[in-house]
């Protein structure tokens, strides 16, 4: 019999991932999950299906029926990778969440590491992951990285691999940052300017084995220009004023 997600108890992780067309990589990616996490006794899976038009919906609901630790959430209409991640970190019960592409191309493996790493000393709010060796064309990876040394003139960040899907981050900072088309792609740009200490560390990177990209280079390429405009204006705009002193307390 099927467990409500909301009566199996507390999350110590939950996994978004943003997901369209993707029907033969979900449950391939929902076992990995499955394996990875199991150590630390409390998870799920949140897949966000941004109008998918084949079977993904179907298949992943087959998986909610079986009572597996997974919750199916799906857009109206096509809203893009950032609204998806919005979509299911407000709807995960974990107060870490972690991301991961639909594509199968991320490790879920590297989750438990990156995990471990925000409860070390200096407490990340983000850490995100950079890829060891990129399992992708020629062309994406030189696109990628003249697109990262644009961004690191701009930004400076301290991340080297901004297309990197995999992270973990804390529930409510995330929720706190103001939202916009492309932020999953600025997230350590955005955590860092609104006084969060951010970090990374490497991981696994794989070929795609199904399913097509929803991304070109060229695309990706023209509405990045904008996206980072827009972010270098938020960074300098945005002016923390640091709490000095508290009075007061909870009442008697």
């Amino acid at each position: 019999m099927s467990i409500p997600a909301a009566d199996r108890g507390p999350v110590r992780l939950s996994v978004v991932i943003p997901v369209l067309n993707e029907s033969e990589n979900v449950l391939p990616l929902l076992d990995e999950i499955e394996r990875a996490l199991a150590p630390l006794g409390s998870f799920e899976a949140i897949f966000v299906d941004d109008g998918s038009t084949d079977d993904t919906a179907a298949i992943l609901a087959q998986a909610m029926a079986e009572g597996r630790p997974v919750r199916l959430l799906r857009h109206r209409k096509r809203s893009g990778q950032s609204a998806a991640v919005r979509t299911g970190a407000k709807a995960a019960r974990g107060e870490w969440v972690g991301t991961l592409d639909g594509d199968g191309q991320n490790d879920p493996a590297d989750l438990p590491a990156l995990l471990a790493r925000t409860q070390q000393d200096d407490h990340p709010m983000l850490v995100g992951g950079l890829r060891r060796k990129r399992q992708d064309t020629l062309s994406k990876r030189l696109a990628s990285r003249f697109a990262n040394k644009i961004r690191q003139g701009l930004l400076q960040d301290g991340c080297t691999d901004s297309g990197c899907g995999i992270k973990v981050f804390r529930r409510d900072v995330f929720l706190d940052l103001p939202f916009f088309g492309a932020q999953h792609r600025f997230m350590p740009a955005l955590f860092r300017a609104h006084g969060h200490h951010v970090a990374y560390i490497p991981v696994n990177h794989r070929p795609r084995n199904a399913g097509a990209s929803k991304y070109t280079n060229l695309r990706r390429g023209l509405i990045g220009v904008v996206d980072l405009l827009g972010v270098y204006w938020l960074k300098r705009r945005t002016a923390l004023s640091p709490v000095i002193e508290e009075r007061g307390g909870p009442a008697a």
